[in-house]
C-alpha cells in the first residue's frame, strides 16, 4: 500500500535529521512542508537541511521558489498534489516533514472549502498597509480568540484569511473549521515528534545562538529589499531588521529572537495538538524514533 508518512512538530525539534534518516531507511522521497524553505533566498534562518543530509535523498520544495513570489497554502496544495501523484508511481512512501500546520493539511486533508471575496481580502490588505499587522491581530482578537490564539500572528496571509472568513459568514473561522471533518486524501500516518518544553525550548536558544554565528544578520541584510514581503515579516528576520534600522541593539535582537521562536514552537504545538489522529512520539535517538515509526505505518 502506499503511504504519506507525516513528520512534524515544533521548530528545533530535529524533524530534518530524523526524516532524513528515515527516508534512507525507506528509500522515500521528501516534500517540504516549511513555509520558509521553500525561498532560494533565506538559508541559515530557515534551518534548511545541509547538502551532506540530502545528498542521498529526494527533496521537494527546498529552494523551489523565490520571496518575490510567495507561496500560499491553496498553491502549495496545487502543485504537491501533482507532485504526490508523480512520486507515488515509482515510491511506496513519501515522507511529508515540517512545523508548519496549514501546508501539511494542504496536501493530506485539503484546503478549507470556505468561501472567498477578493474585494475584502483586498479591503484587509489596504488596512494592513495604512494601520500594520497589530491592527489586524487585535481585530482578530475580537471576533475569533480561539484562532487567535492558534495562529501565527505574525503572518498576515493567515490574519486576512479569518477576517475574510468573519465578514462574508458572520461566523468565527475557527468554529466552521471545526464543523468540516477532515479525512486524509491518502493512506497517511502521522507522527509528531514530544519534546519536554523545558528541553525545547533550550534548544530553541541554541540554534539562534548558532545561527547567529553562521551569519544570520548578513543574510537578513542581504534581503533587507525584501522586508516588506511576507517571507521576510517572520521570526528571525523583522528582529534583525529592527536592528538594522537603529531600534534596538544586536543583543536585544537575539533576546527577541529567542522569545518569538518559543512563542511561535508553542504555537505549533497548540495545532498538532488538535491533529484528530496524530501520533506523539517521544523524543530519542533517530534510530530509537524510526524504529518507532516503522512498527505504526
Amino acid at each position: 500500500m502506499k503511504k504519506l508518512i507525516v513528520i512534524a512538530g515544533p521548530t528545533a525539534s530535529g524533524k530534518t535529521s530524523l526524516s532524513v534518516e528515515l527516508a534512507n531507511r525507506l528509500n522515500a522521497p521528501i516534500i517540504s512542508a516549511d513555509s520558509r524553505q521553500f525561498y532560494k533566498e533565506l538559508e541559515i534562518g530557515t534551518a534548511k537541511p545541509k547538502p551532506e543530509e540530502i545528498k542521498n535523498v529526494p527533496h521537494y520544495f527546498v529552494d523551489s521558489h523565490s520571496v518575490t513570489e510567495p507561496l500560499s497554502s491553496g498553491q502549495f496544495e496545487k502543485e504537491a498534489l501533482e507532485l504526490t501523484s508523480e512520486l507515488f508511481k515509482t515510491n511506496n512512501f513519501i515522507i511529508l516533514v515540517g512545523g508548519s500546520g496549514m501546508f501539511i493539511n494542504s496536501l493530506v486533508y485539503g484546503s478549507d472549502q470556505l468561501p472567498h471575496r477578493p474585494e475584502i481580502r483586498e479591503h484587509w490588505n489596504q488596512v494592513l498597509k495604512e494601520k500594520g499587522i497589530e491592527f489586524l491581530q487585535n481585530r482578530l482578537k475580537e471576533i475569533d480568540p480561539n484562532y487567535y490564539h492558534q495562529v501565527d500572528l505574525q503572518n498576515p496571509v493567515r490574519l486576512i484569511r479569518a477576517l475574510e472568513i468573519f465578514e462574508i459568514t458572520k461566523q468565527p473561522y475557527s468554529s466552521l473549521r471545526q464543523q468540516e471533518e477532515l479525512q486524509p486524501r491518502y493512506s497517511t500516518a502521522y507522527f509528531v515528534i514530544d519534546y519536554p518544553r523545558e528541553i525545547l525550548y533550550d534548544r530553541i536558544n541554541r540554534r539562534v545562538d548558532i545561527m547567529v554565528q553562521e551569519g544570520l544578520f548578513e543574510e537578513a541584510k542581504n534581503n533587507l529589499q525584501h522586508r516588506n514581503l511576507q517571507p521576510l515579516n517572520t521570526v528571525g528576520y523583522k528582529e534583525i531588521f529592527r536592528y538594522l534600522d537603529g531600534e534596538i541593539s544586536k543583543e536585544k535582537a537575539i533576546e527577541l529572537i529567542k522569545q518569538n521562536t518559543r512563542r511561535y514552537a508553542k504555537r505549533q504545538l497548540t495545532w498538532f495538538r488538535k491533529v484528530k489522529d496524530a501520533q506523539w512520539i517521544k523524543a530519542d535517538k533517530n534510530d530509537k524514533m524510526i524504529e518507532n515509526i516503522i512498527l505504526h505505518i
